[in-house]
């Protein structure tokens, strides 16, 4: 029977072994899969840019067992980048990225690629951004106009003429591009002209154009500008321009405000006559307006601490700066000025050194009166001294008598400095002492009162130093600890043991005590210095 049926049993493990291997060959593939990895595009250099210049790509992955992607940027997202879950990046880098002066500016981004079975890759990609320049912008210019027989000065507007790049410029005459005979452009762009008589026809005749470059340094990019030349037919009004043109002005008390004025006259700048201002508020002072040349002039004001009274903190007011030609054409600008209220550091400063003088000056009194008293006490320790010696000698010569009683004599006044003996001989004199002084008096006093005073003055020395070189500069005394160290310096002066020291409440120090006496004692002090005060 398995005889019979042995080919049956061999086809069907035949088609098991080419299933297992079938399957075998299915796992063998799938371990085999790469992993997941971000392509970026293969041109060299594609990574470097110019500002200005658009990047644009489509990012793309290879490998992974997933087959829907999803793109983000894990860290370094610039300003102005534009990036989408598809993978699709553009970025056109702003002309403000580098600068002349720092020309190579570099961005690392990192990018990531995630698919749905949670697989990731990420990659940095270090974007190189190099500086372009630009040309300089020239705006339509004012007219030059100018008048005969007179030497015609134009200065080019430099409000009109200006370098996206923030890069000096310079201005250079186009000789062959219309520029008259005998007319000159400076670098800074000043026009000095003066017209013959055939020039002065042919521009009564009409309009012409003179034609300049406008370069940047130092790359030297240029731009043509042109400016148009008219002869004067009417006396026209003067002009002026404010520097800087803010037509608000904000300042704080104590701040000086500076405008600067640039006046200009058609037909001249000797037909310019007057420049002044008048003034909502009253406290401006005519003064301020200072005349440098006939077309140049400064406000310069600066508001005092009182200028904003209390309880007001800001105070607004108009000025309005005209000026006049001789035929009384006129032309106004108004500017608005903000004056914030402020607080007067100077005035608080001031006070809180007057607090620390006045400390070290009390300081400096009681060590002046302390060093007399100690000089008090050391002569009188020293008589007292030599007076007790000479007692001693004087009872060492009397031992041996039994009995003393003095003279007293009311009608013989020489007598009293006699002591004699009851029941015999022995005379002593003891005239030469002070009796007064010495006799009955110990020196044991005079020393603890001596040492006492020592210890005092230098205790309040010590103190003194240390307050004076903590608190000389103004910033230390704004400290809030510095009213408390203050009290404490004072305190120390108050000595519990004045009246054992016998010191006069009376007492007048008979030096003056300026700033020199006081850091003759205090090395640190610092008086109050111009700048500070």
């Amino acid at each position: 029977m398995v005889l019979k049926n042995i080919h049956k049993i061999f086809f069907v493990l035949t088609i098991i072994s080419a299933f297992q291997g079938v399957r075998a060959q299915d796992n063998s593939k799938t371990n085999s899969v790469a992993p997941l990895q971000i392509i970026f595009p293969k041109e060299a250099d594609w990574n470097i840019l110019d500002e200005g210049k658009e990047l644009n790509f489509h990012l793309q992955t290879k490998g992974g067992k997933g087959d829907s992607v999803r793109y983000n940027i894990v860290s370094g997202l610039a300003k102005d980048m534009k990036f989408d879950s598809l993978g699709h990046f553009v970025w056109t880098p702003a002309y403000d990225v580098a600068d002349r002066i720092n020309t190579t500016k570099f961005f690392p981004v990192v990018f990531e690629a995630q698919t749905l079975g949670g697989e990731t890759a990420s990659r940095e990609i270090i974007f190189k951004v190099n500086h372009v320049n630009r040309p300089p912008q020239v705006d339509e210019l004012k007219p030059f106009y100018v008048q005969y027989k007179t030497q015609n000065l134009y200065q080019i507007d430099m409000n009109s003429v200006r370098d996206p790049d923030g890069d000096p410029v310079v201005f250079i005459p186009i000789l062959d591009g219309g520029m008259p005979e005998g007319m000159k452009l400076t670098a800074g762009g000043e026009v000095i002209w003066e017209l013959s008589t055939k020039q002065f026809n042919l521009l009564k005749e009409g309009a012409r154009y003179m034609e300049f470059y406008v370069e940047d340094q130092p790359s030297k990019a240029r731009t043509k500008g042109k400016l148009r030349l008219e002869i004067t037919q009417m006396d026209l009004a003067p002009d002026f321009t404010i520097i800087p043109q803010n037509q608000v002005i904000r300042s704080a008390e104590n701040n000086r405000i500076n405008l600067r004025f640039s006046l200009s006259d058609p037909n001249g700048e000797d037909d310019i006559s007057t420049f002044n201002f008048i003034s909502e508020n009253k406290n401006v002072p005519k003064e301020a307006l200072v005349k440098n040349t006939p077309t140049s002039y400064e406000f310069i004001w600066e508001p005092g601490y009182d200028f904003v009274k209390d309880p007001f903190d800001t105070l607004a007011f108009n000025i309005t700066f005209y000026v006049l030609d001789k035929s009384q054409n006129k032309k106004e600008k108004t500017v608005k000025f903000v004056i914030k209220n402020t607080v007067d550091e100077s005035q608080r400063d001031a006070y809180v050194y007057g607090l620390y003088k006045g400390a070290l000056v009390n300081a400096w009194g009681l060590l002046e009166q302390m060093r007399e008293k100690e000089g008090e006490l050391k002569r009188a320790y020293t008589r007292a001294k030599k007076g007790k010696r000479g007692r001693s000698l004087l009872n060492a010569s009397l031992g041996v008598t039994t009995g003393l009683a003095s003279v007293i004599s009311p009608n013989d006044l020489t007598n009293r400095g006699y002591i004699t003996t009851i029941g015999g001989t022995t005379v002593a004199t003891v005239g030469t002492l002070e009796a007064t002084e010495v006799i009955g008096k110990s020196t044991n006093g005079l020393l603890d009162r001596f040492n006492y005073v020592v210890q005092k003055k230098n205790e309040l020395q010590n103190k003194g130093d240390v307050f004076a070189r903590e608190y000389a500069q103004k910033s230390s005394r704004r400290s809030p600890d510095f009213i408390k160290k203050l009290d404490e310096f004072k305190s120390l002066m108050n000595l519990n043991g004045l009246v054992a020291l016998e010191l006069d409440a009376n007492w007048e120090n008979k030096r003056e005590s300026n700033d020199a006496a006081i850091k003759k004692a205090f090395k640190d002090f610092m008086p109050f210095s111009k700048d500070e005060n």
